[in-house]
C-alpha cells in the first residue's frame, strides 16, 4: 500500500468517527485521463466499490472531480444531478445518500473521499463540513510529501555536485528546509530518507558533542538568518520554545552567541 493510500484510509476513519456515518471510501485520481480508483473501502459489506474506476465527469465522484468542488445527493439513484454510470455498485452496497469531497493539492484533484448512508435522508451541513476537513488533512499531508520530495531531490543534486564557497548558501538553505520539514512527516520512511538527506550535507557529528534534533533543527534555522519569530513559524512552534531550544544548544556548545552557536555547530559535524 502507497502512503498515500494510507492517508486516504486513515481520513476515511476519521470521517466516520466524526460523522457517524457507516460507510466511507475513497481513492487516489490516476495519471493519464482523469479518473478516480477506488482503492479504499470503510464499513462497506461488499465488494462492489471495491478497484472501481470513476471517469471525470461522470457519477457523483467523478463530478467532484470536474468541478474541484464537494459534490452531495440524497438518493443516489433517483438524483437528476448526476449521470448514473455506478447505480450497479453503488445499489449493490445498498447506498442512498452520499457526498463525494475532492483532495485538491495546488489546482489538482488528487483524490476522492466519500461518505455514505444506506438511508435517503440529508446529509446536513455538520457532516459535510467533516468530510471537508478529512479531505483538508489529506491535502495538507500530500502538499508535505511533496515539498519533501522536491526538497530531496535538490538535496540529492547538490550532494552529487562540487560544494563550492557559492554554494554554500544553497546547502545551508535546504538543509534548514529539511529539518523544518521532517517532523511533519508522518511516513517514518519518508522521514527517514529526509533524516538521510541531512546527513549527506553535514559532516559526522563530534562524539563529544550531543544535540537533541530539536537543537538542531533551530541552529540550522538561525544558520539560514532566521530571527526566532521566523524560526518558530517554519518548524511550527512558539518564539519561546526557539529560545528555550536555542538556549540549550549554545549551553552543551559552550558558545555565548547565537553566532558563535552556529560556527560551534559546524565544526562539531551538525550542520553544513
Amino acid at each position: 500500500m502507497t502512503a498515500e493510500a494510507v492517508e486516504i484510509r486513515n481520513a476515511l476513519g476519521r470521517l466516520r468517527r466524526a460523522t457517524g456515518l457507516p460507510v466511507a471510501f475513497g481513492g487516489l485520481v490516476e495519471a493519464g485521463p482523469r479518473q478516480v480508483r477506488i482503492t479504499e473501502l470503510d464499513g462497506t459489506t461488499t465488494s462492489a466499490l471495491r478497484a472501481l474506476t470513476v471517469t471525470s465527469g461522470n457519477g457523483l465522484g467523478g463530478k467532484a472531480v470536474a468541478l474541484a468542488r464537494p459534490c452531495q445527493v440524497t438518493d443516489y439513484s433517483a438524483s437528476r444531478r448526476i449521470s448514473h454510470e455506478y447505480d450497479g455498485p453503488v445499489a449493490a452496497e445498498g447506498l442512498r445518500s452520499v457526498v463525494a469531497v475532492p483532495v485538491v493539492v495546488g489546482r489538482r484533484v488528487h483524490a476522492v473521499l466519500y461518505g455514505a448512508l444506506r438511508t435517503a435522508r440529508p446529509l446536513g451541513d455538520r457532516t459535510l463540513d467533516a468530510a471537508v476537513e478529512a479531505a483538508r488533512e489529506v491535502a495538507r499531508a500530500l502538499l508535505v510529501r511533496e515539498e519533501a520530495r522536491e526538497t530531496l531531490a535538490a538535496v540529492r543534486a547538490e550532494a552529487r555536485g562540487p560544494f563550492g564557497a557559492a554554494r554554500d548558501e544553497q546547502v545551508r538553505q535546504a538543509h534548514a528546509a529539511l529539518r523544518a520539514l521532517a517532523p511533519r512527516i508522518a511516513d517514518p520512511v519518508v522521514r527517514a530518507e529526509l533524516l538521510d538527506a541531512c546527513a549527506l550535507l553535514t559532516a559526522r557529528p563530534a562524539p563529544g558533542v550531543r544535540l537533541a534534533p530539536r537543537e538542531v533543527d533551530v541552529l540550522a534555522c538561525v544558520a539560514t538568518g532566521a530571527t526566532n519569530a521566523a524560526a518558530a513559524a517554519r518548524l511550527g512552534v512558539t518564539a519561546e520554545t526557539v529560545k528555550g531550544y536555542l538556549r540549550s544548544a549554545m549551553r552543551k556548545l559552550g558558545a555565548a552567541t547565537r553566532g558563535e552557536a552556529v560556527v560551534a555547530a559546524r565544526r562539531a559535524g551538525w550542520l553544513p
